[in-house]
């Protein structure tokens, strides 16, 4: 077996990504990590002006830093960003980059590790940021995604932002739970407590509620859960695959739909907990 530290560096890293993919991790964090290590190897070819470099090479201190820092800066953005395209690298995003780089170093067998940032409020959207992502995520669909998922996730993150609980909170809603034509102003419901929907909220979730009757009436019934399955599920221990609609959407569901259309439109796996309000 090759020894993977000095194997070409794309190598590595596709051997990395495979190792990955079997050892169970989730499909969202394999191809971020694939993609991240990419964006390092570009990083450090294209500075020093070189065709390859072994594993082992490309994860020295220095090029590190490198990387790390032209990131920071913006510098290896492929896309912009809700603040324009040379604002900051995410917070998030940056976390990502050292996790990815510790697993990689690891799985090569070396001792080179880098402190985690501390958490903070860096994972927490300001106001007009969070509505700036509520706007992209209702109008720009990835080419490729499911259409209900993305504006189930676009309903999800604006009752997220407009009552300020988290998903698992909002998880056990019902149609009943969100009044649309209250007046003077639309609700939801959350734990007995009505909170006030401002018309962009009420505007995604009208579309997220067509959706939602469009996939009921196929069914013949409707138990009336808010966040419902846009696709059938996986058939498990020789029984059918359960229909969409007639059971709720899980709640790891709903945050796994919200991290991959968010990394799909803005390059970064922002968590729906970065829409809640600062206290």
């Amino acid at each position: 077996m090759p020894n993977p530290r000095t194997t070409d560096a794309l190598g590595a890293i596709g051997a990395f990504v495979n190792a990955q993919q079997e050892a169970g991790y989730a499909d969202e964090t394999v191809r971020l990590r694939g993609t991240l290590l990419t964006e390092f190897l570009e990083h450090v070819l294209n500075e020093e002006k070189t065709a390859s470099l072994t594993a082992e090479e490309l994860v020295e201190p220095e090029r590190t830093d490198s990387w790390l820092d032209a990131a920071d800066a913006g510098e290896t953005r492929r896309r912009n960003t809700l603040l324009g395209p040379d604002a900051a690298a995410a917070y998030d995003s940056q976390r990502a980059r050292i996790q990815t780089y510790n697993a990689f170093t690891e799985y090569l067998g070396l001792s080179l590790r880098r402190a985690y940032p501390p958490t903070g409020h860096g994972d927490r959207l300001e106001p007009e940021q969070a509505y700036k992502l509520l706007r992209t995520l209702a109008v720009r669909r990835p080419t490729g995604a499911n259409a209900a998922t993305s504006i189930r996730t676009a309903a999800v993150a604006a009752l997220v932002a407009a009552t300020g609980r988290s998903v698992p909170q909002l998880h056990g809603l019902n149609v009943t739970d969100v009044d649309l034509e209250r007046r003077p102003v639309p609700v939801a419901t959350v734990a007995d407590f009505d909170h006030p929907l401002d018309k962009h909220s009420v505007e995604i979730l009208r579309r997220w509620l067509a959706v939602r009757t469009g996939i009921m009436k196929l069914q013949g019934t409707d138990p009336g859960y808010l966040w419902i399955p846009t696709k059938p599920g996986r058939a498990r221990n020789g029984a059918p695959a359960p229909k969409p609609g007639l059971t709720r959407a899980a709640v790891r569901t709903l945050h796994a739909a919200h991290r991959n259309l968010v990394l799909q439109v803005i390059g970064v796996p922002l968590r729906p907990y970065a829409l809640l309000p600062r206290r």
